[in-house]
């Protein structure tokens, strides 16, 4: 390593902001730098921030003063650097660089500036930046999962989100470069590829013309991973092709992370969302006929500005009636660069609190019923965790996804990273019981 300094890492946010991290790690390494996971041996933490909501950007700000305090220098990078910049160096004088999120691949050069005593600030006004399988990377999943960025930003307005203004514009890779990146993860052992960007199923459209998930699908078909699993499917895009490139495709899970958002379509239209009311019960029913095995998780936000009680409660109906196996409910956050912050009819936290509150438990006896249902099945179950004390291993069926679906705990023994199957032999409102099953 020589004389280089020692760098740590401190990931915040989403799994975008994940594989952010993982290629700075990579360059970081390459360029000979000590990477370390301890801070206080660090010479350098990056703090790899998120600024999508407020509760986000409270916890980007907690890491940010404890580090501060620890006197420790500061690279700040992410959503909130590309968001906050002037202020953060302004109010952190223990930051001595704040990268955006479309410059983060110049890290090493940021590291080498402030060696020599710069303070660097490094924000593209317009991120234009997407890594491909040629950019390193450190993984820092377990070894049997990783994420794969098919596209970066977004070209819709909804009226709540700041992804745009903080990611730019979409902008895809090509199929070639996706379908090489998994090949290479393949060969490293893993076994789950989680293909993520802001809208999935809008992947292609800026560089074909049109949405090619549909060719996308057919060509990780042939990569050699028993599990391919898609996020941030919008319903509209979840054309009868693409719903069959799934059923035909056998590594391609049948699991649809929807991001619905609302079901009543004022709010809808409100939102800004692409299809404007559009989201109604025919999208759910036509998905769920298509693909009948499919397991289908959805995020909604509730206290939109304007959001009345009956507004509410076709929400609550919606999800009484379609029975997603996984809900992520979030209250509304004003963020100041959206159109949402100044709407009028803003409602009070309590109140939002309380509609969070009330969904998550409408849902809480449909996900134990739908947990239930797997009772006495053998279902494959990738290995993640073993609990050292106990013997006992962790890990997760095809219906949940790491961080935001639950988990199986499993008595028996199999190897970290590979994929058993077992016997479930209980439920409850989040997590599945089992056996590892005999051959």
């Amino acid at each position: 390593m020589g004389d280089k300094p020692t760098i740590a890492i401190s990931h915040l946010g989403c799994e975008k902001n994940r594989i952010d991290t993982e290629h700075m790690l990579g360059l970081l390494v390459q360029a000979g730098y000590g990477v370390d996971t301890n801070e206080e041996l660090a010479n350098y933490v990056i703090v790899n921030t998120c600024s999508f909501i407020q509760s986000a950007r409270e916890e980007s700000v907690r890491t940010l003063v404890e580090l501060a305090v620890a006197e420790k220098k500061i690279v700040i990078t992410g959503c909130m650097a590309q968001h906050f910049q002037e202020q953060l160096l302004e109010e952190l004088p223990e930051a001595v660089a704040v990268v955006g999120t479309g410059d983060y691949h110049k890290i090493v050069n940021v590291i080498e500036r402030v060696e020599v005593g710069e303070r660097v600030k490094l924000v593209s006004p317009e991120p234009t930046y997407i890594a491909d399988e040629t950019t390193p990377r450190y993984r820092t999943t377990t070894e049997g999962v990783a994420y794969l960025r098919v596209a970066e930003g977004c070209d819709y307005r909804c009226a709540f989100c700041i992804i745009p203004h903080l990611r730019g514009q979409q902008r895809s890779r090509s199929i070639e470069s996706i379908v090489t990146e998994a090949e290479q993860l393949a060969a490293q052992g893993v076994q789950e590829i989680i293909l993520i960007s802001q809208i999935t199923t809008n992947y292609g459209a800026d560089l074909y013309g049109e949405p090619r998930l549909v060719q996308l699908l057919q060509a990780l078909g042939k990569v050699d991973v028993p599990w391919i699993r898609m996020h941030y499917a919008y319903p509209t895009g979840l054309t009868p092709e693409v719903i069959a490139a799934i059923s035909q495709t056998p590594n391609i899970l049948p699991y649809l992370d929807l991001p619905l958002q609302h079901s009543h379509p004022e709010i809808l239209k409100a939102m800004n969302r692409p299809w404007q009311g559009r989201v109604n019960d025919g999208i759910i029913e036509r998905i769920k006929k298509a693909l009948p095995q499919a397991v289908l998780r959805t995020t909604f936000i509730v206290g939109f500005p304007g959001e009345t009680d009956a507004h509410f409660a076709h929400l609550s109906q919606f999800v009484h009636r379609h029975e997603f196996d996984h809900v992520g409910v979030f209250t509304f956050s004003p963020e100041e660069e959206t159109p949402a912050y100044k709407l009028p009819n803003q409602l009070p936290q309590e109140i939002m609190d309380a509609r969070r509150d009330a969904l998550m438990q409408l849902q809480q006896p449909i996900s134990l019923k739908k947990n239930q249902a797997e009772v006495g099945k053998v279902v494959d179950v990738l290995i993640e965790q073993e609990n050292p004390e106990t013997g006992d291993l962790i890990g997760r069926s095809a219906r949940f996804s790491p961080e935001v679906d639950g988990l199986v705990y499993i008595q028996g023994e199999a190897k970290l990273g590979s994929i058993v199957p077992v016997r479930i032999t209980d439920a409850d409102v989040y997590d599945l019981y089992g056996q590892v099953a005999s051959s």
